[in-house]
């Protein structure tokens, strides 16, 4: 998103820490959203360890991690998403946004940071909190300034610091500006179905938060993302004109935006809401095309015996 000036003063929109379901969910709402995303990725997600996948909805007998994880990355890259396999070692704060430092490429700038790992959860993280807060405004259970979102807990006779999982607001939005946690968050980190919902919601809150620095009013700046069939474009809401007052009706009176960048706001916003309508035909392109991306991660060889029983069973009718 490039300023005043006309160029961008940041390499990415937004840099996410995991490619694991609350990841790379974040990342396909902003990137969905025109934002410049950048997922980096280990490969060390915690959902690697298991075994099968059984509780995740759509895969009735359940789906191997390696087909699941695939699954992520290629759903994220179709979503505009750059997915980079390398660590990130840190994230320190820029002149502006923030420095992401991995491991093995060079260091990028980015506007806003969403953490999404759970192993060493936010060790990359350590000193960008320096006011020692907590998001209602209290201390940190650590109560070191350079460790605010760690808390710090005796076991063995050890002193041990581990990221707070309730360091973040349900949004994902945290006392420093721009961050974002999606994982570890303690009511859903544990199951990778909560995982990406929260994830989607954390994405959702960096898209509300984009919109509302490019200009757009609070009544304006909520989003959502889907499709509706052409045919439910009916009546007074296929008339511009009715859209343009339910528009007209949101803008909060003490906006202090320009006639002329009102207009452009309130034209665009139409415009995406008539974009989401989609004929008959385009929907039967989706569906298909949405099964032959599925197929790209089937097996050949099940591909091919499936292929043979419905032959088979076709020959059997006739």
């Amino acid at each position: 998103m490039a300023d005043e000036t006309g160029t961008d003063p940041f390499d990415h929109d937004v840099v996410v820490v995991g490619g694991g379901p609350a990841g790379c969910s974040a990342g396909v709402f902003t990137a969905r959203n025109g934002l410049d995303t950048v997922i980096f990725d280990r490969g060390r997600s915690s959902i690697q360890r298991c075994a099968h996948l059984e509780n995740y909805l759509g895969f009735p007998a359940g789906v191997d991690i390696e087909t699941f994880y695939d699954l992520l990355h290629d759903h994220a890259a179709e979503a505009g998403c750059a997915v980079v396999p390398d660590l990130v070692e840190s994230v320190e704060h820029g002149d502006e946004g923030f420095v992401v430092r991995p491991q093995s490429g060079e260091a990028v700038t980015a506007r806003r940071v969403i953490a999404a790992t759970r192993y060493d959860a936010g060790e990359y993280l350590r000193g960008l909190d320096s006011e020692g807060r907590s998001p209602s405004g209290s201390r940190t259970k650590s109560g070191d300034d350079e460790d605010a979102m760690f808390e710090t807990h005796e076991y063995d006779g050890e002193t041990q610091q581990h990221f707070d999982a309730e360091y973040a607001d349900a949004d994902g939005s945290t006392p420093v500006d721009g961050l974002y946690v999606a994982s570890p968050y303690e009511p859903t980190s544990p199951q990778a179905i909560m995982a990406a919902g929260h994830g989607a919601r954390v994405g959702d809150a960096v898209v509300e938060a984009a919109r509302r620095e490019r200009g757009y009013p609070e009544g304006l700046a909520s989003y959502y993302d889907w499709v509706r069939p052409e045919s439910e474009r009916t009546g007074e809401w296929s008339d511009r004109d009715r859209w343009r007052e339910f528009f007209e009706e949101r803008f909060p009176d003490d906006h202090d935006l320009s006639p002329e960048r009102a207009e452009e706001i309130r034209e665009r916003e139409i415009d995406r809401r008539f974009d989401m309508y989609i004929s008959d035909d385009e929907a039967e392109r989706r569906r298909k095309e949405g099964q032959r991306r599925l197929l790209d991660h089937v097996d050949d060889d099940l591909v091919l015996e499936a292929a043979r029983e419905i032959e088979a069973e076709r020959e059997t009718d006739d």
